[in-house]
């Protein structure tokens, strides 16, 4: 549906939780949030784990790195479920506009206008992937609260232990074209800071940190989402605090940090 077979790709492409998202498999982890993780078949089938990604914004996140790429990625459908079923955004009716943009980007119909043409989630329906959050011009929609973001952001971190766990790893991250949202939208927007360049490393945890505290160093673009967030008062020293002020990313690092996942210290090295 978004492209990726090997025509357009130029390589061989697996979907790695078949073409229904239902080929998993159970993964033991005992962790705090998740127990047993869903994993794409496929994935778990590897022998290495070799990520690129795209570090960007993220509306639900925070920011989306390698740590998002492996656990949220690797999930199956009903992973990745599991992963948003804390973080189910609700609507602020005094400021919906009814633009009916939410409505478009919902890809699971949850969707729907009350008598006065304001939008109502049915969270029976909605899986909390917080495309609605990006695509609101007016804030009307917001995560329930900084709690579920948080265990949003621990559970991804408990995804990707279960993927990497006990196999050979390696990460690679573009800090390029850094959007305010995540890459599932079907919109593109200005970046949010200058492009810095690619990093790479064996531990995701630390490659993350890095990625991030390189982007916090960075001068907003005037043009972008970010510019705007903070012109209507959101003024923080974290940019991505600053693009979406209900989001925590550290949680993740900090969560990944704590199962084992990698460490937050690291040296960066500069290959020219």
């Amino acid at each position: 549906m978004n492209g990726y077979n090997p025509f357009t790709t130029g390589c061989h492409i697996i979907i790695a939780d078949g073409l229904k998202g239902t080929d998993e498999q159970y993964v033991e982890i005992n962790q705090e949030y998740v127990k047993t993780a869903k994993i794409g078949r496929a994935i778990m089938d590897a022998d290495v784990i070799i990520s690129l990604n795209h570090f960007k914004g993220h509306e639900g996140t925070g920011f989306g790195g390698a740590i998002k790429n492996i656990g949220m990625g690797c999930g199956s459908r009903a992973g990745k479920m599991e992963m948003h079923s804390s973080g189910k955004p609700n609507v602020i009716p005094e400021n919906c506009r009814k633009c009916k943009q939410c409505i478009k980007i919902c890809a699971h119909g949850a969707i729907s206008y009350n008598e006065e043409g304001k939008a109502v989630i049915d969270h029976n329906k909605c899986v909390g992937c917080g495309r609605c959050i990006g695509i609101c011009n007016f804030d009307a929609i917001k995560s329930p609260n900084d709690e579920a973001a948080d265990i949003l952001n621990k559970k991804m971190a408990e995804y990707a232990l279960a993927v990497v766990k006990d196999k050979p790893q390696f990460h690679i991250s573009l800090i390029c074209d850094v959007s305010p949202n995540c890459d599932c939208h079907g919109e593109n927007d200005a970046p949010i800071v200058p492009n810095i360049g690619m990093l790479a490393s064996f531990d995701m945890v630390a490659l993350d940190k890095a990625c991030a505290d390189l982007v916090n160093k960075q001068e907003v673009f005037e043009n972008s989402y970010l510019a705007e967030q903070m012109k209507k008062g959101v003024h923080e020293k974290d940019l991505f605090h600053s693009n979406h002020p209900e989001t925590n990313w550290e949680s993740q690092i900090e969560h990944g940090e704590e199962i084992g996942l990698g460490t937050k210290e690291y040296e960066l090295i500069e290959v020219k």
